[in-house]
């Protein structure tokens, strides 16, 4: 069974859900391309790594999210709809592996490909809206802009670039897909 990100929920809202989010490690890589693009090419790098492409050889537990992101800072409006801007580098996308909770900065293994990045990303309050289906711009563009609209008529603030979050396997069917939309909010 592959371990799943942890979070509390705070709060449910009409088309969200208000959650907590602990600090953790995740391995990041930074790729140019569009949406789903970027994440099929970064998914390999990074399964390398956690299947034992490290300096110490070591297998990684799989867990999920495989969490992706603009690169850039996003600037978010808080009018209705909330309209989300690339940065100065567009189609910059981090493709991120949830590392596994026992992990820390320190036993994490060193990734070989220079291209992997290990951090650590703050505790965070944190809007989501999850669905099912296929991982497209449209779909989670689509739900996106509802999660925007929703946090802003709840009267709550975003703070930060919203993240796409797959947590299936490329072979499980489109239909049974478990896919989150999540946006920081302010505190």
């Amino acid at each position: 069974m592959t371990e799943q990100q942890r979070y509390r929920v705070v709060a449910k809202h009409p088309g969200f859900e208000l959650r907590r989010y602990p600090a953790h490690l995740v391995a990041e890589m930074r790729v140019t391309g569009g949406l789903v693009e970027a994440g099929n090419e970064a998914f390999q790098p990074l399964a390398a790594y956690i299947s034992g492409a490290n300096r110490v050889r070591r297998k990684v537990g799989m867990t999920a999210p495989v969490v992706q992101e603009p690169a850039e800072p996003q600037k978010i409006a808080m009018t209705s709809p909330v309209v989300q801007e690339e940065g100065d580098r567009p189609d910059c996308w981090l493709v991120r592996f949830v590392l596994p909770a026992e992990l820390t900065p320190g036993t994490a293994p060193e990734p070989e490909d220079d291209r992997i990045v290990i951090r650590e990303i703050p505790a965070q309050l944190a809007a989501a809206v999850r669905f099912s289906g296929r991982w497209t711009e449209t779909a989670f563009g689509q739900r996106a802009t509802a999660l925007g609209r929703a946090v802003t008529a709840a009267g709550l603030q975003p703070t930060g670039a919203i993240r796409y979050a797959r947590f299936d396997p490329p072979w499980k069917p489109w239909f049974l897909r478990r896919n989150e939309v999540v946006l920081p909010v302010v505190e």
